[in-house]
């Protein structure tokens, strides 16, 4: 299903590594013709790190959308009963909240934007990027494959001789994983060989 004429929450978590990788597909999420809403975590809008200054990649991705960010649990909540969004789409998606959303825990503004998605059976992507994937994180992760209207994008081992449980999303695939969602279906094949897409050829 097209995601033009579809309104898209695009909720932004604290894995700052990856938003060089995750803004792009804002814009051609825009591009595409869908209105795009940005949720953005606490920590996006409040800790800078060599990746960006605090709050620098959520006021890039509201200008690219021309819609203002929702930043507060309050500000979420009506995204329920207004039914708003079409989808919700979490990228990155880090651990953490991929553990809270798995057990319930909505102390967050994103975390409130997927319940409200959910309430209202609708498609919610996750995009991960997770140091413990295949660690203390695997458990939810394989609870969350299993829960109704729960989409990944196509995910790997980033680099898995150095960090041998990180996991991470193929971003570019966002749209594509989108689009399958919204007609209830898991984009395939959701296990990728991430690392290996993305060390230089070493052929002659």
């Amino acid at each position: 299903m097209e995601v033009k004429g579809k309104t898209i929450g695009f909720a932004v978590t604290g894995s700052h590594c990856t938003y060089a990788e995750v803004f792009p597909e804002v814009e051609r999420l825009v591009a595409m013709g869908a209105t795009v809403v940005p949720v953005f975590s606490n920590t996006v809008l409040g800790v800078g790190t060599r990746f960006g200054e605090a709050g620098e990649w959520a006021e890039r991705i509201e200008a690219v959308t021309g819609q203002q960010g929702i930043r507060t649990i309050p500000e979420a909540e009506p995204l329920g009963p207004s039914k708003r969004l079409d989808s919700l789409v979490i990228a990155p998606c880090t651990g953490s909240t991929l553990s809270r959303l798995a057990n319930a825990n909505t102390d967050s503004p994103v975390l409130m934007a997927a319940k409200a998605t959910l309430r209202n059976d609708r498609p919610v992507v996750l995009a991960i990027s997770t140091n413990d994937g295949l660690g203390l994180n695997l458990f939810n992760l394989a609870k969350l494959l299993n829960t109704k209207n729960i989409f990944f994008v196509p995910f790997g081992q980033d680099a898995p001789h150095v960090k041998i449980n990180s996991l991470v999303a193929q971003m570019r695939l966002i749209p594509e994983t989108l689009e399958a969602a919204l007609e209830k279906k898991q984009l395939q094949p959701l296990l990728i060989e991430r690392w290996r897409e993305e060390r230089p050829s070493t052929s002659p």
